[in-house]
């Protein structure tokens, strides 16, 4: 069992994100990390399935990250063994006509989980505190005021029962170069190359900025961050796997009792 309250964003506290390293390892080897990963895994489709099967508690996971930080590796080796009936993926890009014409979290708040779902939010509304906030897409006066809207909504999810946990996926410049350059020189993976990505890059202290704030200012008790070093991408999932496992192992949950009756009935030929 490791201990991850290290990466938990504490409530109140300053945040700077040299605290955490990209790089970090968390004392493992590659190989011990994968087996871990695989044991926790097996553990996490057991426990969606009871969730599932109880329908009573809902789970969101976000994710977020810059370019090349491994959302979608994430959800492919973290949640690839559960049961797709239970597990829903929101992707959130650029804002369609019909979703500007709203407030900014109505296109999110449809997508929260029902109970016995869990919901992973690949990029989510914190898009309207980072790429909004960094390309001066509306005024400070106007972004400023979201994180405490972030807070209030993310309370008002858990009040309902929805339980949140949210992982900030942390690499490193150098990493992300080697990233973007892999794609380019990897014919399978030159779709996931944009020239628009470089200009991007350009960005990378101002999006350092806003994620910083994004976690001072959104990480609480009912709803935390947690900072997951990702230049190994092997630790990553197995950190991910870890809190995600404590979460389910958090709640209070059973099979729904069988119906009156059946326990003593025998299929007929």
């Amino acid at each position: 069992m490791m201990d991850t309250t290290p990466y938990r964003v504490s409530p109140g506290k300053k945040v700077d994100l040299s605290d955490w390293d990209p790089n970090d390892d968390g004392g493992l080897d590659k190989d011990t990390a994968r087996d871990e990963t695989a044991e926790l895994n097996s553990r996490l489709e057991h426990l969606q399935e009871l969730m599932y099967a109880e329908d009573k508690h809902k789970i969101l996971a976000v994710l977020q990250a810059t370019d090349t930080g491994g959302k979608d590796g994430t959800i492919r080796h973290v949640f690839d063994r559960l049961n797709p009936a239970g597990v829903k993926v929101a992707s959130f890009k650029k804002p369609t006509d019909e979703e500007l014409s709203h407030d900014y979290l109505w296109r999110v708040h449809r997508h929260a989980p029902a109970s016995g779902q869990l919901t992973i939010f690949n990029r989510s509304h914190y898009e309207d505190v980072l790429v909004v906030r960094v390309h001066n897409y509306v005024p400070e006066k106007v972004w400023s005021k979201r994180y405490r809207h972030i807070r209030e909504w993310e309370q008002l999810l858990v009040d309902e029962g929805t339980h949140i946990v949210k992982f900030f996926l942390h690499i490193s410049k150098a990493e992300q170069k080697e990233r973007l350059q892999a794609r380019l020189d990897t014919p399978e993976k030159n779709w996931k190359f944009a020239k628009g990505d470089l200009a991007e890059r350009e960005h990378w202290d101002d999006y350092q900025e806003a994620f910083r704030v994004m976690l001072q200012e959104t990480s609480t008790e009912d709803a935390p961050w947690y900072v997951i070093p990702a230049d190994r991408k092997w630790f990553r999932n197995r950190l991910v796997s870890q809190i995600l496992v404590d979460t389910f192992e958090s709640l209070d949950m059973a099979y729904p009792k069988p119906e009156d009756g059946i326990l003593d009935l025998v299929i007929p030929d």
